[in-house]
This record gives C-alpha cells, sequence and structure tokens, in this order.
C-alpha cells in the first residue's frame, strides 16, 4: 500500500490543480453533481469507445477507453486548431500531477500544441498496442453531459481539461475514426481526478460497459445513483473490496505507483472448488509484479500460464458432461459445441469462475455470459486467453473487457475500495439500459 506521505503529496497535488482550473461555473450552486460519458464497443477491435467536443470552436474526439491510463492523450499530429489551446509550463502544477521533469526548451517548428518552448513533456502510450512516444502537455476547453443519475442533464463546458499530445505513430492499432485515448487511471491528472477536482465532487466514478456492439455502455462520474431501466439503482447491491496500489509502475520506477486499479484476488474456485495454483503468483512483488489488475484495453481476461493450465482443466472438468468439446480457436484454449449450453445469456450449466478476495465470503462470481464467448458459429469458448511466454508477464492475472460487461464497477478513490456488482443479468437488466434521453 502506499505510504501516508505519498497520499499526502497527491491530495496537494490535487489541491494546486484545483486552484489553477477553479471557476465562478464551479462554485455556483447549480454545478452538477455528476458527469458521464457514452460508451460504445466497436465491433472489429472489441475497444471500448467514448467521444467527447474538445477546442475552440468545438470538435467531436473520440477516444479508447483506457481504465488504467494515466491521463488522456489526443493526436495532435492531425490537424489541431484550437483558440483556446494553452501549454503545462515546465515546474508548474500541472506537470506534478505527471509527476514529470522532462521539459521541452527548444521546440524549431511553428508553435502549436505539439510544439512548444518551456513546456513540461510526458510520453504518451497506446496500451493496446503498447507503443509509446514523446509528447507534450497541455489543456483545452472540453464539453461533456451531466446526469441526475436516471436521466441526461445539460451539457457543462470545463475550460481547462489537462491532456498530453500524441502522434500518427501511436494512434495505429485505435479503433477506426479514434484519435486518442480516454485515461481513467488512479493518477492526479486522470480525467475522473480533473472532472472531480474542478466540480468539487468525490473522487469517485463507475464504469458500465455493454456487451453489444449495437447500444451503449456508461461511464458515471462522481456518486450515483446509477439506474438503469427498468428504475434500478445498480449500485444499491455492490460488493466492496479494498483496492490496492502497486508502488512501481510498468517502467520500473519504485515510488512511481502504478496508474492501474488492482484488487487482492487470493484465490479462483469454479463451481465452488478451489483450483490448484501458486497463490504467490497472485500478490504483487517489490519489483511491481504478480497481482490481479482490471483492463479495458485487454478484450479477454489475461492469465499467467500456470494460472491458466490449471483454470482451463479445471473448467474443462467442471462442464457438464453431455457439452462435447471441440478443437480450440485461437487465442483461447478450451471450446465447446454450444449445442447442449442453454441460450439464456447467464448460461445456466456453464460453471462459474469466482475469483475469491478479502475473505472465503467475499468473492466476484463470473457467470456463463462474461466466461464464454461465441468463437464461430455453434462453437463457444472460454474467454481467458494466456498471457505471453517468450518475457515474464508483470500481472498474474489482468480480468478483461469481456468479463466486466454487463457489470457495475464503481472506483471510489476517496475510500480506495472497489465496489462490484457482478452480472446485471440477474437483476433482469443490462448496462445498455441507462436512459440517455434528456430530463
Amino acid at each position: 500500500m502506499a505510504s501516508s506521505s505519498s497520499s499526502s503529496s497527491l491530495s496537494l497535488l490535487l489541491l494546486f490543480f484545483l486552484l489553477i482550473v477553479s471557476s465562478s461555473v464551479a462554485k455556483t450552486s447549480s454545478r452538477p453533481k455528476a458527469l458521464l460519458l457514452q460508451v460504445t464497443k466497436d465491433a472489429k477491435t472489441l475497444q471500448y469507445v467514448t467521444q467527447i467536443s474538445q477546442r475552440t470552436p468545438l470538435v467531436p474526439v473520440k477516444l479508447t477507453v483506457d481504465l488504467g491510463g494515466d491521463y488522456m492523450w489526443v493526436n495532435c499530429e492531425r490537424t489541431y486548431t484550437s483558440s483556446t489551446y494553452r501549454p503545462a509550463p515546465c515546474g508548474s502544477a500541472a506537470c506534478q500531477l505527471l509527476n514529470t521533469t522532462s521539459c521541452t526548451t527548444e521546440c524549431y517548428s511553428a508553435p502549436a500544441p505539439d510544439c512548444y518552448n518551456n513546456t513540461c513533456g510526458h510520453g504518451p502510450t497506446n496500451s493496446v498496442a503498447n507503443t509509446g512516444t514523446s509528447g507534450q502537455l497541455g489543456a483545452d476547453v472540453i464539453t461533456i453531459q451531466s446526469t441526475n443519475g436516471k436521466n441526461v442533464l445539460k451539457v457543462v463546458t470545463v475550460p481547462r481539461l489537462y491532456f498530453v499530445c500524441g502522434t500518427n505513430f501511436i494512434e495505429a492499432g485505435l479503433a477506426a475514426g479514434v484519435t486518442g485515448m480516454a485515461g481513467l487511471g488512479r493518477t492526479g491528472a486522470s480525467i475522473p481526478s480533473q472532472l472531480s477536482s474542478y466540480f468539487k465532487f468525490d473522487r469517485k466514478f463507475a464504469l458500465c460497459l455493454s456487451s453489444s456492439t449495437k447500444s451503449s455502455g456508461v461511464v458515471f462520474f462522481g456518486n450515483g445513483p446509477y439506474t438503469l431501466l427498468p428504475n434500478i439503482d445498480a449500485s444499491s447491491s455492490l460488493t466492496y473490496t479494498p483496492l490496492i496500489i502497486n508502488p512501481v509502475t510498468e517502467n520500473g520506477f519504485l515510488g512511481d505507483a502504478s496508474p492501474k486499479y488492482f484488487i487482492g484476488v487470493t484465490s479462483i474456485k469454479i463451481n465452488d472448488k478451489p483450483v490448484g495454483i501458486n497463490a504467490s503468483l497472485l500478490s504483487i512483488d517489490a519489483e511491481g509484479y504478480g497481482g490481479t489488475t482490471i483492463s479495458t484495453a485487454d478484450p479477454y481476461t489475461v492469465l499467467e500460464s500456470s494460472i491458466y493450465r490449471a483454470v482451463v482443466s479445471a473448467f474443462v472438468k467442471a462442464m457438464p458432461k453431455n457439452v462435447q468439446r471441440v478443437p480450440s480457436i485461437a487465442p483461447f484454449g478450451a471450446c465447446f459445441g454450444s449445442k447442449n449450453i442453454s441460450s439464456t445469456r447467464l448460461g445456466p450449466g456453464v460453471p462459474s469462475i469466482d475469483l475469491v478476495l478479502q475473505s472465503k465470503s467475499v468473492y466476484w462470481r463470473i457467470f456463463g455470459a462474461n466466461s464464454m464467448v461465441e468463437a464461430k458459429k455453434d462453437v463457444l469458448c472460454l474467454a481467458f486467453v494466456e498471457a505471453r511466454t517468450d518475457f515474464r508477464p508483470r500481472f498474474a492475472v489482468v480480468i478483461g473487457g469481456h468479463q466486466i460487461e454487463d457489470n457495475l464497477l464503481q472506483f471510489d478513490l476517496s475510500a480506495s475500495r472497489l465496489g462490484f456488482s457482478s452480472s446485471l443479468l440477474g437483476r433482469s437488466t443490462t448496462c445498455a439500459n441507462f436512459n440517455f434521453t434528456s430530463a
């Protein structure tokens, strides 16, 4: 866990940041209690895509949602024109939020969002393609929809949302029309942190991803209710588990904590039977390896090799005998004919998978709708994949997008806890059931 001094430093930086972005709009009694972004699933890439309006004049910008991303980045190498763009001066509070000492002192091109002198730099990363480059930090206007948790309300303006300028190079691999990533990670510069600082609501956001490519899920910023049709507050029956801080970033710097969200999985059960795995892999070691994180950049849950083999073996044994195993379809290791698997979305008969958390009574249950995927007609596969074996995987378990669809996840950064619903299908609703019509 992070030290109290680290938490104090982050709180101080957030206070400095609030002083930068505060304005009369945020101080009025009419400021919103919560905000939202609509999220769609791209059929080709399986990425979760949202859209904001940014710049002056406003331009729609499509972004891939990156749950563990440090901040928002946008490709500025494409035409970026705005009368309200402001670079972040080296040493400013905004740069400190990114914990960066990089500073551009001589830029030889004409001044532009990706080329200003005395501007702090940071390396934006494409977490889908695992590529990165250098970039500059700046701020610009965005607009975002407010909500009462049941309907969308008026559009509100944030005069300065800080982001990093990317390039054509790291845009490669993103869904069609997408020109950047929306970082929701555990940093002071992430979108949730900036919005909560500006509008003065709790450092809390909730993610509800639709499993359909034809309907939209939603990200809520701020407190609930998070109401889904037919009038169900999806946050009313959340189970909570602590969020764990990994003190080592993926680049290996101790003391610069990872922006990703980690939970303390202690064991895995299939149909209530423990899976034989090396439990030490589920803990984060001194170098930042191991543990369980949650990702929207990975379409399916990724398991370290020994854990993957044990889970596949146990799942196959637990599958009903009248379900035929068929040849595997890459990247999946266990596939089955769908003939004798229930067509209902909860998938009765499909073995349940439990991620056991801080005690035996606290677990995240994964039902058939989230454990199985249709790989081709009449074939369903276990929607877990093996981590690459050509190098040591950074994490033991990466819970991917398919496993969190139609689940409500609430990230409460003030309390450092995750609230999770397990599948909303059991409550006769889905993440596609938010009412996006105006109140």
